[in-house]
């Protein structure tokens, strides 16, 4: 039973540190770097105005085309510097055609389909500008997103930019909608102290930037185009800095299984992702980045849903042994994870019903979250995840 409890522990402290007690670390660290002054503070030049593309690689979105060109065409930037570039291989929709009717967008297309990395680097080579703005085609950017990305290129230690993505809540929202909102507002916290201590770790695909020099061509079956080419970017000793009040707005995914089906690819593509940037795990190489790293991504995507799984057989024999019934320390937290999963079956049951009881929608999120990394683990052992990518259908 001394193993079973020291097994337990080890197991809650991974579970706290990857979803809470790395966040309190975080502020502590950031407020501590505040009262000491540690590092030099580099002033932002908000003056720099360096030509800009702005980057699109689209499949199939003729829906979009029009919301996103007039929202291009707003963005506070003066015309002349910056380039709407559309890459739209594949697209058989008519999306090619209709972009043609803009004259201020470039478009370039094949008609193969080699998925979206594979029209990233096939667009690069079209990139004159020293900055790249990457977004999606079914995003809005807010009006003064570029200019804000731009700033922050203007400290040369700054290598890529994020921006923030958010989900339009509504009163109506399914689980997705509403899971979806509250991680993405804590993932916003989250990225601001990371960026503030040293540097985010992986860029949000809806709105990122990099410095062209920097981008060197990613592998035609990576799923994570954002997440590769910013830490790659990172690793050559570059920060990636982030700035909230630039930002790409879109509206949940229609359910949970479109957000399940969702974050499975990105569950694979995380994987993947740590496989091919394993030399990010040297904490002697890289320091803090590491330590963010391991921190915010490589636990999501490894050993913490693993740790979610054993736990419950684990706190089980436990509570057993105590008397099951008796509510002592173990069989109190075991019935707790019980709880927590019958209100995530609850939040399923009224996934899509009449009746909203959004904070039953919360542990519901988390349980697909992890289960997503469970069954993006095993389509990424078997290869099964096509590189061409199928958007989940959003809520209207």
């Amino acid at each position: 039973m001394l193993t079973l409890k020291y097994l337990f522990w080890i197991l809650l402290f991974i579970i706290f540190y990857t979803y809470v007690g790395y966040g309190i670390l975080l502020y502590i660290l950031v407020k501590l770097k505040r009262i000491f002054k540690w590092g030099k503070k580099q002033e932002i030049n908000s003056a720099y105005e360096p030509d800009v593309t702005l980057f699109i690689a689209a499949y199939n979105e003729k829906d979009y085309v029009a919301s996103k060109m007039k929202n291009s065409l707003e963005l506070e930037y003066p015309k002349d510097k910056l380039k709407i570039v559309w890459v739209t291989d594949g697209s058989d929709d008519g999306t090619p055609e209709l972009l043609k009717q803009y004259k201020e967008a470039t478009v370039h297309h094949l008609d193969a389909r080699n998925g979206k990395i594979g029209a990233m680097n096939r667009g690069m080579e079209f990139v004159k500008t020293p900055i790249i703005v990457f977004s999606d085609a079914n995003t809005m950017l807010g009006k003064e997103s570029i200019r804000r990305i731009v700033n922050l290129f203007s400290i040369p230690t700054v290598g890529c930019v994020s921006g923030e993505k958010r989900i339009i809540n509504k009163e109506s929202d399914v689980a997705s909608g509403a899971g979806e909102g509250l991680y993405w507002k804590y993932e916003s916290t989250l990225k601001k102290w990371d960026a503030e201590l040293y540097s985010v770790v992986g860029a949000a695909g809806e709105l990122f930037a990099i410095r062209t020099e920097l981008y060197r061509h990613v592998e035609k079956d990576t799923l994570l185009d954002d997440f590769i080419i910013s830490l790659r970017v990172a690793q050559d000793g570059y920060t990636i800095q982030y700035d909230p009040e630039a930002y790409a707005i879109e509206t949940a995914s229609a359910n949970v299984k479109e957000e399940l089906k969702r974050k499975i690819r990105i569950s694979a593509g995380g994987i993947q992702s740590v496989v091919r940037l394993n030399s990010l795990l040297n904490i002697f190489k890289y320091g803090t980045l590491s330590f963010q790293y391991i921190s915010h991504r490589v636990l999501r995507w490894t050993l913490t849903p693993l740790c979610l799984l054993i736990l419950i057989p684990v706190s089980f024999a436990l509570a057993c042994n105590e008397g099951i019934f008796n509510f002592g320390l173990y069989s109190t937290l075991f019935w707790l994870q019980i709880l927590f999963y019958i209100a995530a079956l609850t939040g399923w049951f009224l996934e899509n019903r009449s009746t909203r009881v959004k904070i039953l929608f919360v542990p519901y999120y988390f349980f697909i979250m992890n289960l997503s990394v469970v069954l993006g683990f095993f389509r990424y052992m078997k290869n099964s995840q096509s590189v061409n990518w199928e958007r989940a259908k959003r809520a209207s």
